[in-house]
């Protein structure tokens, strides 16, 4: 399905961007793609900064103007206008549980390694902190958010041993979120899922394996 009349400030290397590009494709829902190019900065620009003033990426730009930026806000969007298939939960129950997960997913791994990768890079010094102010590294953080890394991967393996997706029986945003997760931290890090972990593995070779995880 074409939604022509929406628009998507986004970045291919960036991780929130591909969290949103994958729910799109799970939803089968195509819409305008406008590429912001990071590397010269061009979140910094004056035309940028009209749009969000948050200055990242990605930002969803509806028919009259209105941007909506945060992940979750996007997707959340996306899914009250496209019902069909959910992926944030069907019923108040599930709608609740997938946003715990998610939530879990975003703040233990997907945060811890963004912390990590944003304290230790040559390229964000004064950078540590996306958004509109500048922020020095702090080199000992980077210690920590591989230790928060490894946390998450042992959670989630508890987790995955006992569900056949994060947040039960369905695939579900958390399910996105975990794993653009992992392969940014086996990207940016040299931090794949443990080769003990088997129950991660078997859900990251399952959920890998659809379409949509190549958007």
């Amino acid at each position: 399905m074409s939604s022509d009349r929406l628009k998507l400030y986004e970045t291919k290397g960036s991780p929130n961007s591909r969290r949103v590009r994958i729910f799109l494709a799970e939803k089968g829902i195509s819409v305008t793609m406008i590429p912001v190019d990071l590397g010269v900065k061009e979140q910094f620009s004056n035309p940028y900064i009209k749009i969000t003033p948050r200055r990242v990426v990605p930002t969803l730009v509806l028919e009259d103007g209105t941007a909506i930026g945060e992940v979750p806000a996007i997707l959340r969007y996306i899914e009250e206008t496209n019902p069909k298939a959910p992926l944030l939960g069907a019923t108040p129950k599930d709608k609740a549980l997938v946003t715990m997960w998610e939530r879990r997913r975003e703040l233990e791994g997907f945060a811890a390694v963004m912390e990590t990768v944003r304290n230790g890079a040559a390229g964000l010094i004064g950078r540590a902190i996306a958004g509109p102010h500048g922020y020095e590294q702090i080199p000992d953080l980077v210690d920590r958010g591989r230790q928060r890394v490894a946390d998450f991967y042992a959670d989630l393996e508890e987790r995955l041993s006992d569900v056949s997706f994060i947040a039960g029986n369905q695939f579900s945003a958390a399910d996105i979120t975990a794993v653009v997760t992992i392969d940014f931290a086996t990207k940016a890090l040299g931090l794949p899922i443990p080769e003990t972990n088997t129950a991660s593995k078997r859900w990251y070779d399952q959920v890998s394996a659809r379409p949509s995880m190549t958007a």
